[in-house]
């Protein structure tokens, strides 16, 4: 089964380190089935369309502004992103929604920003441990959903990667089952035939991002409900993440 791996960088790296990086993925990929995918950050953009354009790598973004154009100082647009070539940017990372307070309704102002330049985006959802303790999960999940995907058409539902994201443990080392990724990514789509239709909950792409490590990606790629990984600090190491993207074939 042909799977999706996304490397989210973070803030990590140069861009000349990402040179090297992009030279050694786009070779090591060069034959991989899966799509591949890597975020880096904005400064790397220029660097990742000069050395992955015709290469089976695609690249983009890990955050947008919610506005096209204007004083607004030190941020960037879905256009002059879309313009160094990117195709994707990932959009309510939970360390955005955390640190600089993004909410549903400014995520959902970005991703119709970003579909509207072309952008495809990954939407990252997941509750916390308080919602995990209170057994709410899968209820926060949802209205995260609805909120983000907000004014959003279903034929538009094509751009959108939808990452679970599982807050509690990001970071801890720990790991979600794959029981509990399984009931999740059944939510998820469950919400999707809810909002949209049960074609558009079948077909929407999931990945699962959360503490993902050379220790268990197979295991959790194995999967059958997912549609493949978002990878973090893993990624960083370009032979470990390469692995990664030949997976399954």
């Amino acid at each position: 089964m042909r799977k999706i791996l996304i490397a989210n960088f973070k803030m990590n790296t140069t861009p000349s380190a990402f040179k090297s990086y992009a030279m050694t993925l786009a070779t090591k990929s060069k034959n991989c089935k899966n799509e591949v995918i890597v975020c880096p950050p904005y400064t790397h953009l220029f660097m990742a369309r000069d050395m992955l354009n015709g290469t089976n790598v695609a690249y983009g973004a890990q955050n947008i502004s919610e506005e096209e154009k204007g004083e607004i100082t030190g941020e960037i647009s879905a256009s002059m992103i879309k313009d160094l070539g990117a195709n994707y940017v990932i959009l309510g990372h939970s360390e955005r929604r955390a640190r600089y307070k993004e909410n549903d309704k400014i995520i959902n102002k970005k991703i119709k920003t970003a579909l509207a330049n072309g952008l495809k985006v990954v939407l990252c959802v997941g509750e916390n441990l308080q919602c995990r303790t209170n057994k709410q999960g899968c209820t926060f999940v949802r209205n995260q959903l609805e909120e983000d995907l907000r004014g959003i058409y279903e034929n538009e539902l094509e751009g959108v990667i939808v990452a679970y994201e599982p807050v509690w443990c990001v970071g801890t080392g720990k790991n979600a089952s794959n029981k509990d990724i399984s009931k999740m990514v059944e939510t998820i789509r469950k919400e999707i035939s809810y909002m949209y239709s049960e074609k558009a909950g079948k077909s929407l792409n999931v990945v699962y991002g959360g503490a993902v490590s050379l220790a268990n990606y197979k295991k959790i790629m194995d999967n059958e409900d997912l549609n493949g990984l978002l990878v973090g600090n893993a990624c960083l190491d370009v032979d470990n993440f390469a692995i990664m993207c030949k997976e399954n074939y």
